[in-house]
């Protein structure tokens, strides 16, 4: 596995308690993101390197910077469906051009102002956004808010294969740090290591309301 972890109790001392903060693990070259699906996708991704086969092009796909909210939404791959857990390391010029694009999946009146002109923008754009609350290791609210983006249209295609540098399943270590978990052992826990993503661009890191 190529993705750097840490113990989790360590790395939740560090963390921002709250606020608007786009937690991942990223370098100057990629941005992880992770996606659960059943079998059958998420086998053909894994061997193909790419999205495809029963994965459809034609519906918005979400990923997800933050393992904990992909654990969270998923149920540590124990929901129906989301068996497969996968770890996408997407090349991080893909990632920052989806973002401009995006646009609030929920009215935002600081954003947009008129509710018809939100309504026209998310109609027509490729990218949608979305900040809910994040989640500890057992599922539980923080203060702290996460970040998902959907993709649809052109930028599903792109995502679906040239913008990914590799696929990992990352089921079976999934599965063993939910051992820890349901054990409410979190000294053992070990997550991938996060820090919050800030963008060179004022602009866009206004757009997001990263702190």
């Amino acid at each position: 596995m190529k993705l750097r972890i840490e113990s989790y109790k360590k790395q939740v001392q560090k963390w921002p308690k709250e606020g608007y903060h786009l937690m991942a693990q990223y370098n100057d070259e990629e941005v992880i993101v992770y996606q659960s699906y059943r079998k059958a996708i998420g086998h053909f991704a894994v061997e193909n390197q790419r999205f495809g086969g029963p994965f459809s092009l034609n519906r918005m796909t979400w990923i997800k910077p933050n393992f904990l909210w992909m654990m969270y939404r998923n149920g540590w791959g124990q929901k129906e469906g989301q068996e497969v857990v996968l770890a996408v390391h997407l090349r991080r010029k893909a990632f920052e051009n989806y973002l401009p694009q995006s646009v609030y999946s929920t009215y935002d009146i600081t954003q947009y102002g008129d509710r018809e002109k939100w309504k026209e923008e998310v109609a027509r754009s490729s990218a949608r956004l979305q900040w809910d609350p994040d989640h500890d290791p057992y599922g539980d609210k923080l203060p702290r808010k996460a970040i998902q983006i959907g993709l649809r249209n052109d930028l599903i295609k792109s995502y679906a294969k040239e913008d990914i540098l590799e696929i990992e399943d990352i089921s079976d270590f999934v599965a063993e740090q939910f051992e820890f978990v349901k054990a409410k052992n979190l000294d053992k826990l070990m997550t991938p290591a996060e820090q919050p993503l800030l963008f060179d661009d004022p602009e866009l890191n206004k757009h997001l309301k990263l702190q």
